[in-house]
């Protein structure tokens, strides 16, 4: 039986294809080293995999903190609390008041270290002192103090090369791109090259026939339209209008085009000198500053949400382990063909994910693109299959897509990529198609739970599946995922009538 492991986070890049295709239009490829520009690094990383450096700083200034508990409390062991305190506060006060936690992206690892040791060095000069002060007999406690000081200098060499090693494999940085090939791009390019805060991996704009190929090398790699199928935006953390702050007109046309896409949309206004460019980059780049569609992002509801999926999905396989056992066995022995299946749908900006399920269908009439929806009385669906559909046991697997990281338990369900509503491409008959995509798919959702399950065979179904998904999203939070938890399993045993 083979393991559920999802495919790869990252894409290496290929070697590079037609450059002017790109330009013109359509899909892009997001490879190739002649439309790398300066901020491409060597993989992309999915946006949802993308980490903060703040988030990390505080994670390890929690780890300094519980070092200095521990060693204060065996320095109070040893007899001198009032060193053992003495030592923690000077030292925790000094770190935060040289900066130790900025880790600034400039800053070399030197520089960094010599803010730490000036910090720890009076921290430990301090305590000595008291030591002295207190119980000059105990060297045990100087040397104590002396391993600590050491330990929590070691650990910010450790701290500086993780956030180094996460700046350079691009998971610590946003990416961005840029909507307007103007002199008011150019600004943000360069305030992107002096700071650091982003990497621009390109732009897009609509009169191609005057625009450049590159702005201070950053490759344009199309009109607006490409800019909406383009393979790059599951990569791309945030979009930034960069046309003239006077053309208002021009600035409304194109937030009305963009909103359909998930990734959040901002505006670079070219009012003010480099410092003021620099700054309004920072608030893009931390996402502070309010965008103009989508959902903005919540870090602590981020995490929060992420520990919820991470403790359910653990406890449900825990649970679940041997149902999923002997569901296996069913459909291993019901019909020929592999016990899962696996379709490609669309994850959290539209990233193309791997969702995984028991196989229901007979294997030879399985339909990975979703271009024929599941009826009633379906000749497809085998024995076995009508009982894991009709019982949602079918989508147990996808416990491991959250454990990944590419869905979440409560979420808009993934719908298949090209999936087909009446023949029609279901995408194409909501606008706001997309915004379900703000938030990682899950196992169950705010529509499943109000009656929208199964297939969505009409355009009516499709339209009322999005709105439903749009009001979660805009109204997420622990205590409402709580509540469609506990909701799902009666919801399901109760609605016989669906088509599952």
């Amino acid at each position: 039986m083979p393991s559920p492991i999802s495919k790869a986070e990252t894409l290496t890049f290929a070697p590079a294809t037609d450059t002017q295709k790109t330009r013109s239009g359509g899909g892009g490829d997001p490879s190739g080293a002649a439309k790398r520009g300066p901020f491409r690094p060597g993989q992309l990383v999915p946006s949802r995999a993308r980490l903060e450096t703040r988030l990390l700083a505080r994670v390890f200034r929690g780890v300094d903190i519980l070092v200095a508990a521990g060693v204060a409390v065996l320095v109070t062991v040893l007899g001198s609390p009032i060193v053992a305190g003495v030592w923690a506060i000077a030292a925790l006060i000094g770190l935060r008041l040289v900066d130790a936690y900025a880790f600034a992206r400039k800053q070399a690892l030197s520089a960094h270290m010599a803010r730490v040791g000036l910090a720890l060095g009076a921290g430990f000069l301090v305590a000595t002192g008291a030591s002295l002060a207190f119980a000059p007999s105990e060297a045990p406690v100087i040397w104590a103090l002396l391993a600590a000081t050491t330990a929590l200098s070691g650990a910010h060499v450790a701290w500086w090369t993780i956030i180094a090693r996460g700046r350079a494999q691009g998971r610590l940085t946003p990416n961005v791109v840029v909507v307007g090939a103007t002199q008011n791009a150019e600004r943000l390019i360069e305030a992107a090259m002096r700071t650091g805060e982003v990497n621009v991996l390109g732009v897009f704009d609509d009169r191609l026939d005057r625009a450049p190929e590159n702005i201070m090398g950053v490759p344009v790699l199309g009109d607006t339209q490409a800019l909406l199928d383009h393979r790059i935006m599951p990569y791309v953390d945030r979009v930034v209008i960069a046309v003239a702050s006077t053309a208002q007109a021009r600035v409304r046309q194109l937030v009305e085009k963009l909103d359909v896409l998930p990734n959040p949309l901002h505006l670079f206004i070219d009012v003010g000198g480099a410092a003021e460019d620099d700054a309004a980059l920072v608030r893009i780049a931390a996402g502070s500053e309010a965008p103009l569609s989508a959902s903005s992002a919540s870090t602590r509801r981020a995490l929060l949400k992420r520990a919820q999926d991470l403790i359910v999905a653990g406890l449900g396989l825990l649970v679940a382990g041997p149902v999923m056992l002997l569901v296996a066995l069913a459909v291993k022995l019901d019909s020929p063909g592999p016990v899962f299946f696996r379709q490609r749908r669309h994850g959290f900006n539209n990233e193309a994910i791997l969702v995984w399920k028991f196989r229901s269908m007979r294997h030879e009439m399985a339909d990975a693109s979703a271009a024929r929806q599941v009826s009633a009385d379906d000749d497809r669906v085998t024995r076995v299959g009508k009982f894991i559909r009709k019982t949602s046991l079918d989508e147990l697997p996808q416990l491991f897509n959250v454990l990944t990281g590419e869905m979440s338990i409560v979420g808009p369900r993934p719908h298949a990529i090209g999936m087909k509503t009446a023949g029609v491409e279901s995408a194409k008959l909501v606008a706001q198609y997309a915004h379900r995509h703000r938030m990682k798919p899950g196992v169950t959702g705010w529509a499943a739970i109000k009656g929208s399950r199964g297939p969505v065979d009409t355009p009516e179904s499709v339209r009322l599946r999005v709105a439903l998904d749009v009001e979660y999203i805009e109204r997420q939070s622990f205590w409402l995922d709580l509540y469609i938890i506990v909701m799902t399993i009666p919801c399901l045993l109760g609605d016989r009538s669906a088509v599952r």
